[in-house]
């Protein structure tokens, strides 16, 4: 019932996110709806659902609660593959922005799981610290290049992530995003598996290795796809699976339609007040998905305390 009502929220929202403009809704012609508000409001439903997927996924590789893409440095290493091809190939196009972006993403996720289990952290917390600090060593490598070849803009911009460049012709590699969602709820069970541990996963049939690896592909993809075409916005992977887990349990396969709605929910909540704020300007959507995900995330670390008790 929950996940009805969650749709039928998406598809107001979504409604609502369609009429906002300079140009008011009865004013607005075909083609502006075609050609901006409506490749908009896609990409902000895809960009919520895979975000929220990813961190979904994140944090049952890592059996942490507070890992995501964003604190277990993903996002920063994909940031570094965006500057290096854009220092090699400054007309690079966005495929090729996004394979690099990607293979960074990915071999920085892997070495962030590496140091995690090599250096068999006890407490929980630490672990997402752990990611946050090797991240920011990431960014400082990154800011050093931005620095050195006239990129430090750039890079600006991605930690800024906004919806107002949408346009058609420039958010459709986001499409790459539901093949993602789609192998990760066929692959839901087996994440939940993993997340109890290797020998564990084993012995209920999973191939631990294999599984891990699929997990850490769809993360990568989903974090390179985003910030390629939007940049960085924080706090969905986080807060949304833990409200989920919160009151439906780490059940993966039962809770990433839900998952995933709330995500594209969230972000369009985001876009809304972003747009409304200071009508007609705009703030950029991860300033307020960081101001809402914070007190959210607030909220959530209460609720799990009462919850515990």
């Amino acid at each position: 019932m929950h996940r009805y009502i969650l749709l039928t929220l998406v598809v107001i929202f979504s409604l609502a996110s369609l009429s906002l403009g300079v140009i008011s809704f009865e004013e607005t012609t075909m083609h502006i709806l075609v050609q901006s508000r409506l490749p908009r409001t896609i990409s902000i439903l895809i960009s919520g659902m895979s975000l929220a997927t990813a961190g979904a996924i994140m944090q049952l590789l890592t059996s942490n609660r507070f890992v995501t893409p964003t604190t277990g440095s993903t996002t920063e290493w994909a940031k570094l593959g965006l500057l290096i091809i854009l220092i090699w190939t400054p007309q690079a196009s966005v495929v090729t922005k996004t394979l690099f972006s990607f293979a960074f993403g990915f071999a920085g996720t892997i070495s962030f799981l590496f140091i995690i289990k090599r250096i068999k952290l006890k407490e929980a917390t630490l672990v997402p610290l752990v990611g946050i600090i090797y991240g920011n060593i990431i960014a400082s490598i990154a800011t050093y290049l931005g620095y050195q070849h006239d990129l430090i803009q750039s890079i600006q911009s991605w930690t800024q992530g906004t919806f107002a460049l949408i346009l058609k012709g420039r958010y459709e590699v986001l499409y790459l995003s539901i093949p993602c969602l789609i192998v990760a709820m066929l692959y839901a069970n087996r994440f939940t598996l993993i997340s109890m541990g290797r020998e564990i996963s084993i012995s209920l049939g999973v191939r631990y290795q294999a599984t891990l690896y699929v997990g850490l592909l769809i993360v990568s993809t989903i974090s390179a796809l985003v910030l390629v075409t939007v940049g960085v916005i924080p706090f969905i992977g986080l807060v949304v699976p833990n409200m989920v887990t919160l009151y439906r349990g780490e059940n993966l396969e039962q809770n990433i339609t839900t998952i995933a709605l709330l995500g594209g929910l969230f972000l369009l909540a985001c876009d809304i007040i972003s747009r409304l704020v200071l009508h007609p300007f705009e703030i950029p959507i991860s300033v307020t998905a960081s101001i809402i995900g914070c007190l959210l995330f607030i909220l959530l670390i209460v609720g799990r305390r009462r919850h515990a008790a």
